[in-house]
């Protein structure tokens, strides 16, 4: 076993000694082989893999490009998680043994030497040194099951919209009830009152393909949401919390993730958007409602919980009767939306059954 201790000389063609030691290999490894890399950090795109080290650093964003970069016999691989690109190539590197760890977007902006200069090569070199500061890759199988069920529930609403308009313009009537729905979706309008003007025909077949797309969409829906709230377990603390049931557990664990990420209550409720955007000037405090700068589905989903079940919880309800005398409306249920966010977090992070306070 030989030791190379060779510091390669970095450019954007290529390393003197594309297996070179980094002070990180110590730490994971006791020794390393010359024939062996140690930490690899990866700069991602759709199309190419950027890497620390090699003969090349260019690698293709496909299954050759993980194959080339996989004969480097790395140990570890350090790569910045930049949505769905990163998502194939760390499951494969992962399958094959190799340990990925992915450092968050909010610490990179933190680092100095990510400002200023900027290029991949360069980044991939910084991210092989921040191995210290990444967590480990782990895939969340609800994250794409809750995608798809919000990407559907956004086309719901496009076409719930679109039917309600175009009724409007031959009806007096725009509900969108089941049973119209159904028969709208067949082409049956002999129970419609209908004005019988220029543009009737054609808004009527409007009305048809809408309906009939609407229909389709909400059976896709079931289909997601019976498979969101098969993957939660049993046994999850957030089932705990009364009014929070498997489908709004399941998308909150699909878009949060690891709540570890998130120390504190506060930085929960900002993700969330959620927090009071306030504005000081001298002794003058003015409050402008929330940021909006998190999550809006998140933001969205507690909004709809704390309104619809906060009698059921007995912090909510507690809080209710404490404030609803000072806020009114909105902003009583935003107030309410932004305390079961902490109630979320507080159960969740610390793994702890809800308990009413």
């Amino acid at each position: 076993m030989v030791e190379s201790k060779t510091e390669a000389k970095s450019s954007e063609v290529g390393v003197t000694n594309p297996y070179r030691r980094t002070e990180h290999c110590g730490k994971i490894h006791a020794c390393r082989c010359d024939k062996e890399v140690g930490v690899i950090g990866i700069d991602i795109s759709k199309d190419h893999l950027i890497t620390s080290r090699g003969r090349v650093r260019k690698y293709k964003n496909n299954k050759e490009g993980y194959e080339e970069i996989l004969e480097m016999k790395p140990c570890t691989i350090v790569l910045e998680p930049t949505g769905v690109y990163a998502i194939r190539p760390s499951q494969y590197f992962k399958e094959r043994g190799i340990k990925v760890l992915q450092v968050s977007p909010n610490v990179l902006s933190r680092e100095k030497e990510f400002r200023g200069k900027k290029t991949d090569f360069y980044d991939a070199e910084k991210l092989e040194n921040m191995v210290d500061k990444a967590k480990e890759y782990e895939y969340n199988p609800l994250r794409e099951l809750v995608t798809l069920y919000l990407f559907l529930k956004d086309i719901e609403v496009k076409y719930k919209n679109r039917l309600k308009r175009a009724l409007f313009l031959v009806s007096d009537n725009d509900r969108i009830s089941k049973d119209r729905l159904e028969r709208l979706a067949k082409g049956d309008f002999t129970q419609e009152e209908l004005y019988n003007l220029e543009y009737t025909p054609i808004v009527l077949e409007e009305i048809k393909v809408l309906a009939k797309t609407l229909l389709e969409t909400q059976e896709k829906l079931k289909e997601v949401r019976r498979m969101i709230e098969e993957q939660v377990p049993d046994n999850h603390v957030l089932l705990t919390i009364p009014g929070i049931g498997r489908l709004a557990a399941g998308v909150i664990i699909g878009i949060v993730g690891d709540i570890k990420r998130f120390p504190k209550p506060e930085s929960f409720v900002a993700y969330c958007g959620l927090d009071p955007l306030v504005e000081r000037s001298g002794k003058a405090v003015v409050s402008k409602g929330i940021s909006k700068r998190g999550n809006k589905y998140l933001r969205s989903l507690f909004y709809f919980l704390a309104g619809r079940n906060y009698s059921r919880n007995p912090t909510l309800l507690k809080f209710y009767e404490a404030h609803k005398d000072r806020l009114q409306g909105k902003k009583l249920f935003t107030a309410l939306a932004r305390k079961l966010a902490r109630v979320v977090w507080s159960v969740w992070y610390n793994n702890r059954p809800y308990e009413p306070k």
